[in-house]
């Protein structure tokens, strides 16, 4: 049994952490670390709540700790925990810059500890199925790859961190860019240039609240030539999730996976039992692909689990398998949203290669 744990009971832990921790077996969620309120004591009665993270890694059981807390002390926590002997799982991103990232990395093989990075929409059903498409090559060979999130909030959230000008590592490019940058990345390996844009749309907004990412690659042969990742604050009718086309065909799929909508609802699991059914879309939002040629069809969405990341968690501890975040894939999403952010702030295209501090 692996005991876990939470450092921080916000969005991120209550929604993304906490019930998909204790939806795996051979996970106990112990210990969750919540400096103030009492919101983790009335939702887990049974799981201890510390204070500060001396009081959680007093805990000698305890042998892994989840950092689910602003992005600024991701750093902070994961070095005391890594130095305490645990092993550290750090939402993303991991850091707000890459030196501090390399230092953890550092800090874990020194310590001879896993650390890796929380990147659950791998585990999406449409990510999962888009990457089956192009292992059989369905699309022949891909020439343009557009990933959306598009979302309708007409108001910025007050005193929310990530919405703070003067948070370190808010905004959206933040939030959302390291997801759908991690996906291209796993997808289609290193660009050769970034060009990034990260704006408002909102009146309101203090930091950018929207993004548009360009990671280009060399064309030649029908290569790879584009993929196109962007989010947006006030997109009511949203516009394909995912759009990919290729010499054989393009594939069309609407619609967000279902996973966070219930893991932010009064209907979020508790426990390992998520029902048998869990992660399933309905027909009606399976994507379609068209053919060159002619053929007009639906692709089943693949079942979607979050669970699978903490399984390989769980089981890099317990058997000494691979991380499927490795620090390699890890550092390299890093060094993407940094030039991303780099690109955006001195209006210009960047080369991988470039220097981002």
């Amino acid at each position: 049994m692996v005991r876990v744990g939470l450092i921080g009971f916000g969005l991120a832990g209550q929604a993304f952490h906490a019930p998909v921790i204790r939806g795996v077996k051979g996970m106990e969620l112990a210990c969750i670390l919540e400096r103030h309120g009492s919101k983790a004591k009335e939702k887990y009665s049974e799981v201890r709540v510390a204070r500060t993270l001396d009081e959680m890694l007093a805990d000698k059981s305890i042998g892994l700790c989840v950092v689910a807390t602003p992005n600024d002390s991701h750093f902070s926590y994961a070095k005391a925990c890594l130095e305490a002997g645990r092993d550290v799982v750090v939402d993303k991103p991991l850091t707000p810059t890459l030196a501090e990232a390399e230092q953890l990395f550092r800090v874990a093989a020194d310590r001879g500890r896993l650390l890796t990075v929380y990147q659950d929409r791998r585990w999406d059903g449409d990510f999962q199925t888009v990457k089956e498409l192009l292992k059989v090559g369905v699309l022949g060979t891909v020439a343009e790859y557009e990933a959306r999130f598009d979302r309708f909030r007409l108001q910025a959230k007050p005193g929310a961190w990530r919405e703070s000008a003067d948070h370190p590592a808010a905004g959206v490019l933040w939030d959302l860019g390291p997801h759908l940058i991690d996906q291209a990345l796993v997808l289609f390996g290193e660009p050769e240039t970034i060009w990034a844009s990260a704006f408002c749309q909102r009146q309101d907004s203090k930091i950018d609240d929207s993004f548009d990412v360009h990671m280009d690659y060399q064309q030649m042969d029908f290569q790879l030539v584009r993929a196109m990742l962007r989010a947006r604050s006030i997109a009511y009718a949203p516009g394909p999730h995912l759009l990919i086309h290729g010499t054989e065909g393009s594939f069309i799929k609407y619609g967000m996976d279902p996973q966070e909508e219930i893991l932010r609802s009064q209907n979020c699991p508790d426990g390992p039992d998520w029902g048998a059914d869990w992660g399933e879309e309905p027909e009606e939002r399976w994507g379609t692909l068209s053919k060159v040629g002619g053929e007009i069809r639906k692709v089943k969405t693949e079942r979607g689990d979050y669970r699978e990341f903490y399984a390989n968690v769980r089981d890099a501890i317990e058997k000494g398998s691979a991380p499927d975040v490795t620090p390699e894939q890890a550092l390299r999403t890093m060094r993407a949203v940094l030039l991303a952010h780099k690109s955006s702030r001195e209006g210009r295209r960047v080369r991988w290669t470039e220097a981002v501090e």
